[in-house]
């Protein structure tokens, strides 16, 4: 087993309060199934990689989510942790230290629910870079970032002071790593899903019998 806790920062699908951003254009039903979608393949992907650990921070209602009963079956493979902060930056650091403390290793690789394509096989790529330097960071082409490992769960403190969800988010994420004196590997850039205009990109990049595939089969780019 490699010794990295994967920690997976996740928000229960909920109809209205999942995927808004998608649901403006298919609709909140659409979009909550679609995030549902995502956040199992990615779930499927962190059981099946090699970690000494696997820990879920979850928010929100799960009786409410879309796939709720699928949802809460995977979950027995996980140590589920609740979120805790007022802000999302804070729920981010405080998510690394909770999975440390409840894995016992202190060294950290963190993912989103939004890039359902990501596989084992990358996982255990990022989590061995990992193992040999500071931290590990991959962006997102839309500014952001999709992974972040760090070897002491501690360095994500660094997140409290960079302002999420902006085109900026993962230069300025970088910058904070660097400016804590981190040794910082970057790995591969991927596209994550938000908009109905992301969903071609990242489905493309997913097998063809994955549930985001079968759950977007019908979706397409506004003008497409």
């Amino acid at each position: 087993m490699i010794p990295v806790v994967a920690l997976v920062v996740a928000k229960a699908p909920v109809p209205g309060l999942a995927k808004t951003r998608l649901a403006a254009s298919i609709g909140d039903r659409a979009a909550a199934d679609i995030a549902a979608a995502a956040l199992l393949d990615t779930l499927d992907a962190v059981a099946s990689a090699p970690v000494q650990a696997r820990v879920v921070a979850m928010t929100g209602d799960l009786d409410a989510a879309s796939a709720s009963e699928e949802i809460r079956t995977r979950l027995e493979a996980f140590t589920v942790v609740p979120q805790r902060g007022d802000t999302f930056a804070d729920r981010l650091a405080n998510a690394h230290i909770d999975a440390a403390a409840a894995a016992g290793n202190r060294r950290v690789l963190q993912i989103g629910m939004d890039t359902p394509q990501v596989s084992a096989e990358m996982i255990v790529e990022c989590a061995l870079e990992l193992v040999g330097t500071g931290a590990v960071l991959g962006l997102a082409d839309d500014g952001g970032w999709w992974v972040l490992g760090v070897s002491d769960a501690a360095m994500a403190d660094c997140l409290r002071a960079v302002p999420m969800s902006r085109l900026d988010t993962g230069a300025l994420t970088l910058a904070a790593l660097y400016g804590k004196g981190i040794d910082v590997t970057r790995v591969a850039e991927l596209a994550d899903v938000d908009t109905i205009d992301d969903i071609d990109a990242v489905r493309r990049a997913c097998a063809t019998d994955s549930r985001f595939a079968r759950a977007t089969a019908a979706v397409r780019a506004v003008g497409a």
